[in-house]
């Protein structure tokens, strides 16, 4: 089984997930973390806690927004070591909804790879798509 761990400065996070339930429904085994806000100065303690419910044989995915970001690297520190933690910075709902709804069976690296080039392409300075066909025309 897979869990997810949507992990963001301030409330992004619980907007991801309510964006994400809204789209493709609740989804069992998706949690938040929103680090900074609330009072909440330190995500160590909540990351060490969620680590700890991750089952032998449970894969957790972890989705952070900036790669550079504390977060990140609270992440790392504590699942590098993990080899059933995987982290993708950088997080979109497109990436969320592509990985929550990705097949289990297939080998979670094949499916993040995909999802990330995925994501990527949703990605697009609209304006500039929209000139160019227009300039096409």
């Amino acid at each position: 089984m897979r869990k997810f761990l949507i992990a963001t400065h301030g409330q992004l996070a619980s907007g991801l997930k309510s964006a994400l339930d809204l789209i493709i429904g609740e989804q069992e085994g998706v949690f938040t973390l929103n680090a900074y806000a609330n009072g909440n100065e330190s995500i160590g303690k909540a990351l060490d806690e969620l680590l700890l419910n991750v089952q032998e044989g449970e894969e957790l995915l972890v989705f952070t927004d900036i790669m550079a970001g504390s977060i990140t690297n609270q992440v790392i520190q504590r699942t590098a070591h993990l080899p059933h933690v995987h982290t993708v910075s950088g997080v979109n709902l497109a990436l969320l909804i592509e990985l929550v709804l990705s097949d289990q069976a297939e080998p979670i690296v094949d499916t993040i790879e995909r999802a990330v080039e995925q994501a990527k392409k949703q990605v697009v300075y609209v304006d500039k798509m929209i000139n160019k066909e227009e300039d096409n025309d």
